[in-house]
């Protein structure tokens, strides 16, 4: 059946205008509600107002307009039933083939700063959800049925397909059914996020008081890619985004060329990307199971890369390698004289391309820089999931406390700085050793931190790298002094930690007999 009557009924305007005048051009007639069909009217179309259609003004501020038979029976009676279309004929009710309708701006009515509960509950849609699900509903057949368009980005699809076959096929129907499905619920779940978390019944022209976390909690994510398997080949996986991922974060990367992504390569891309962007200077992070294993400022690029790879050059077999800055011919020319999984930079100009295209396996993702974060961190345990806000805090040098009788020099508090920050993105208990903002060795994820100081060690001496007058960053208290002798003994001067063990004064002690310098952050940086 080809379209005949299009009700369209927006808070998203982008688009609908033309939209209107190309299905007015295929012989649609319009029938819409309140602002849309001013605009409709305003750019010269001849469009019906919903109540003009139905015999029924609207009432109550608008909350009633679609809510009548004509409207849902149009919508949800079988175009492949006899039974169902003598119905509408009995009762003067026409066809509705094709419903264009997105919702009342909930979420970002609840996102002002001042927003009261009375403005809240007004932007609570109603009928548009319920004409939506009928008409995700009666989606059809391949006999016919409703077609319906929540989002712009499909006006043209629809258009092509009305022009090829004449009608929507059955399949283009059921998929923008699907995605209505998934929009109601996502907008459904804003609502009840929002309403559990009130700390108490609010007057309605109150700024509500709000709990951090609601009672009843609901996320949705977007499938992007089924994955060949998950963490190990028995495991299938697939890879989900956020509607509308932040600036600056992994989801919007941009694969420009190499094999298919897996799990393991978007879990360590994540942390090499995380990190890197959080350098203000060129920047390189190669990551290697989740751990930066050389991280390093450089005066660019290709300097950054070249003092990062020293830091543990077989750990970087295999890695993945983030950027902070374009990536240019000299940069990529080094990077793939070793063995690498993925590389991650905000840009590459045609000279870097043309020497990755030489390595047609390794995966080159171009990933806009952005000061986004992620709202939530999410973890799975049995049962159930640990939700909490992310790790974005970062230090200034005068946030930090000497506690020491030495005081830093400024070069090593900005090396302490830069091992504070590397520290963040390894797995704990970290001890991260740096010198000349460049790691040096970097202990992982122990079960002791003093095991962690040991192992950082002897990374260092099997990079030929030296320790003496390193910074050390550890990413929790110092239990002991013990940990801090290791890391003395190793040939550190300046030492970095959040402070606030129940022997602080044993450590302080200890630094200060070995004549080092340490500095108190008050913040700790576990990451399991």
């Amino acid at each position: 059946m080809p379209i005949q009557r299009a009700l369209l009924s927006v808070s998203d305007k982008a688009g609908i205008v033309d939209f209107a005048r190309a299905l007015a051009a295929r012989g649609v007639q319009l029938l819409s509600t309140g602002g849309t069909a001013r605009m409709l009217a305003d750019a010269g179309l001849t469009v019906q107002e919903v109540a003009d259609y139905t015999g029924s003004p609207e009432i109550l501020d608008g909350r009633v307009k679609t809510l009548h038979p004509k409207i849902h029976g149009g919508l949800l009676a079988r175009r492949d039933s006899a039974e169902h279309l003598a119905t509408l004929d009995e009762h003067d009710i026409g066809r509705i083939d094709l419903l264009v309708v997105n919702l009342y701006p909930f979420r970002e009515t609840i996102a002002r700063p001042n927003c009261t509960f009375a403005d809240a509950v007004e932007n609570i849609d109603i009928g548009g959800p319920a004409m939506l699900r009928a008409a995700a509903k009666n989606h059809g057949t391949e006999a016919g049925g409703v077609t319906v368009v929540i989002d712009p980005t499909d006006y043209n699809r629809v258009l092509n397909e009305i022009d090829q076959h004449g009608t929507p096929s059955y399949a283009l129907r059921l998929e923008l059914a699907t995605k209505v499905y998934a929009h109601t619920a996502a907008y459904d779940g804003a609502i009840a996020n929002y309403l559990t978390a009130l700390s108490q019944a609010p007057a309605p022209d109150d700024v509500p008081q709000r709990d951090e976390w609601p009672h009843t909690f609901t996320l949705q994510m977007r499938r992007q890619q089924i994955m060949r398997y998950g963490e190990n080949p028995h495991q299938t996986a697939a890879f989900y985004t956020d509607a509308g991922a932040a600036s600056g974060l992994l989801a919007n990367y941009r694969q420009l060329q190499g094999k298919e992504l897996s799990y393991n390569n978007i879990a360590d891309a994540d942390a090499a990307w995380e990190c890197v962007r959080t350098f203000d200077g060129p920047a390189c992070v190669i990551v290697k199971h989740a751990n930066p294993c050389g991280v390093a400022l450089g005066a660019n690029a290709l300097e950054a890369y070249q003092k990062a790879f020293k830091t543990d050059p077989t750990s970087a077999f295999g890695g993945i390698i983030a950027f902070n800055g374009p990536l240019d011919a000299a940069t990529a020319q080094a990077v793939s004289q070793q063995f690498s999984e993925v590389i991650l930079a905000p840009a590459y100009d045609g000279g870097a391309l043309e020497v990755f295209s030489a390595k047609k396996n390794v995966r080159v993702l171009e990933v806009p820089l952005g000061n986004g974060a992620n709202p939530l961190d999410v973890k799975r345990v049995g049962g159930g999931w640990l939700v909490q806000q992310p790790d974005n805090r970062n230090l200034a040098a005068d946030e930090l406390k000497v506690v020491t009788t030495v005081v830093p020099t400024e070069a090593q508090l900005s090396d302490l700085l830069f091992a504070w920050k590397v520290a963040k993105y390894v797995k704990s208990n970290a001890i991260v050793f740096v010198g000349g903002h460049m790691t040096l060795g970097v202990g992982a994820g122990q079960m002791s931190r003093i095991d962690s100081a040991r192992i950082a060690s002897i990374k260092a001496e099997n990079a030929g790298l030296s320790l003496q007058g390193s910074a050390v960053a550890s990413d929790a208290f110092f239990p002991f002094r013990d940990g801090l002798d290791v890391v003395a003994d190793a040939g550190a001067t300046c030492i970095i930690q959040p402070g606030g063990s129940m022997r602080d004064e044993e450590v302080i002690a200890a630094a200060n007999e070995r004549g080092l310098a340490m500095v108190f952050t008050g913040v700790r940086h576990f990451r399991h």
